[in-house]
């Protein structure tokens, strides 16, 4: 008996699986905010790396660069990502008064936009105003369509707070990578040591990423890979410059 294709789908169909799937909602995501604090993190850490080997300076220096850019870029872009994700919440809300307003002031215009929208989607006759019924019996569930169709709002709205935690928090642990080897005090094996860390970091990450598009695991891992490596060698070769430039 060939196995059955539905035991391959990513949930149950179930009805009853389908309604507590449904009653819970959709769930707000941070795996971007991960991502891209991670990626951040260890492209940045690694050039400070690399800039500072390639600058042929102490190990000392390169914990003190590093450690500064953990903390300070760190916060800078956690903070960047909480403003941002912020303005959407703003936007959200200013965009979810005036719909409110709209509602109160000017209910027939406003169901008219509903029967269009659903008339868009092929309803037509009794079924286009029993929907245009429905949806405007309730003013949250017509508030939510407007939102959703008129302005394309998300229908799950991100915590500001906890975007930046994650991105400050990927950016810590993925970019500490770089300074490890340094930690350790493996010497003249450090940068190779660093860089080597930093690259499985880069994969790992651009493998996760994936989860996002329709490329596959490994492509979108050296994809990262090889972003991380040009960023680091810019930094390593701007070093190596610098201190000819100065003979240091």
């Amino acid at each position: 008996m060939s196995p059955d294709p539905a035991q391959n789908l990513e949930h149950s169909h179930a009805a009853d699986d389908i309604a507590d799937r449904l009653n819970q909602g959709p769930q707000a995501s941070y795996l971007r905010d991960w991502v891209l604090g991670g990626i951040d993190g260890a492209v940045t850490t690694l050039a400070v790396v690399a800039g500072v080997a390639g600058a042929d300076l102490s190990a000392k220096i390169v914990l003190i660069l590093g450690a500064a850019n953990l903390l300070a870029d760190g916060f800078s872009m956690a903070a960047a990502n909480y403003s941002g994700v912020k303005a959407e919440r703003d936007d959200y809300e200013r965009l979810r008064q005036m719909e409110l307003r709209h509602i109160a002031l000017a209910p027939e215009g406003e169901r008219e936009e509903v029967r269009q929208i659903f008339a868009s989607k092929g309803f037509e006759g009794a079924d286009l105003e029993r929907a245009v019924e429905v949806i405007t019996s309730s003013r949250e569930r017509w508030v939510r369509l407007m939102l959703e169709e008129e302005h394309g709002a998300p229908r799950v709205v991100r915590s500001g707070l906890a975007a930046g935690a994650v991105t400050f928090a990927a950016f810590l642990v993925c970019g500490m990578a770089p300074l490890i080897p340094y930690i350790a005090g493996l010497g003249e094996h450090a940068f190779a040591s660093a860089c080597v860390m930093t690259c499985v970091i880069f994969f790992g990450i651009g493998s996760l990423k994936s989860k996002w598009s329709t490329a596959s695991w490994w492509r979108s891992g050296l994809e990262t890979l090889a972003i991380g490596a040009i960023a680091a060698s810019v930094a390593y070769i701007a070093g190596a410059i610098l201190k000819g430039v100065t003979g240091a």
